[in-house]
């Protein structure tokens, strides 16, 4: 699929817009009118993410989703670049090229870890993370995973054979379910599609080898940014202790989970996601 073809069921389409700035061409949503908020996506995810959370959000603020570099509907012009340090950089750039000023980051799972990292390079009232992916893998897994990665993003046409096997809708229900999410059946069809898209997998492979967590959480006792951390028990991607113990090491952190839920708990339930969001953000935002 080309990167600048969004299909006619993709949520928020009529707000979409793409933006160049060097090195990518971004896929943007804006929607609302106040303060602005920076939603950021996980891994393997895009804007369709938030599609329910959207709407919530803005009514009170102009809420700015995009997708990250090679995924969804972004072009990366630098692959290279996927990890944590430069994809914050250059999101940086974009929000000062474009006259954006978040007063608040909102982060889905890795998406939260570029949140914490913008907070260092912005000014930023406050950081949510929804089931942030705030922690290393330990022992084997530590050592496996991301070797695989990097096996993979370097093995060429890896994208496209990994779309080829995984472009069905059942590996894709099978993949949602590995989450312990239950989403809408749109939702699913959703992510279909980005299955199908080898360019959103091999930028998600990417992403995967080069993402190195480490020295900000070594820093997160330095960050004095309020953050939101929103979990769900029913996480079977990230476990709510991770945001548990990131929590304990920030200064100033709240922990709240969600019972009965998944990863995907902002698509699940954004009535509930919201209801904690956005006392939260009118504390430290305004709006």
């Amino acid at each position: 699929m080309h990167p600048l073809t969004l299909p006619k069921d993709w949520p928020h389409r009529q707000a979409s817009r793409h933006i160049a700035s060097t090195p990518h061409l971004w896929h943007v949503q804006i929607i609302g009118a106040g303060p602005d908020l920076l939603l950021l996506h996980g891994a393997g995810g895009a804007t369709h993410s938030w599609r329910h959370l959207m709407p919530l959000l803005a009514d009170r603020y102009r809420v700015i989703a995009l997708d990250l570099p090679g995924q969804g509907f972004s072009r990366s012009g630098a692959r290279g670049r996927s990890g944590l340090d430069p994809m914050a950089a250059d999101i940086a750039a974009l929000c000062a090229k474009q006259g954006w000023h978040p007063a608040a980051i909102i982060g889905h799972s890795a998406g939260a870890a570029l949140a914490l990292r913008l907070a260092e390079l912005m000014q930023v009232r406050a950081v949510i993370g929804v089931n942030a992916a705030l922690g290393s893998f330990e022992g084997l897994a530590g050592w496996l995973f991301p070797a695989m990665a990097k096996v993979l993003a370097m093995t060429p046409m890896a994208g496209h054979l990994f779309s080829m096997v995984s472009g069905t809708r059942t590996r894709a229900q099978s993949l949602i379910d590995s989450t312990g999410s239950n989403i809408d059946p749109a939702g699913l069809s959703q992510y279909l599609t980005l299955l199908r898209n080898a360019g959103h997998v091999d930028a998600t492979l990417a992403m995967m080898a080069q993402w190195r967590l480490d020295a900000l959480l070594t820093r997160l006792p330095a960050q004095t940014v309020p953050c939101l951390l929103i979990t769900s028990d029913g996480d079977l991607t990230v476990p709510p202790v991770v945001s548990q113990r990131a929590a304990a090491q920030l200064r100033h952190a709240q922990w709240v989970d969600i019972p009965g839920y998944g990863h995907l708990v902002h698509e699940e339930n954004a009535s509930a996601v919201a209801a904690l969001i956005l006392p939260f953000l009118a504390a430290h935002c305004g709006g």
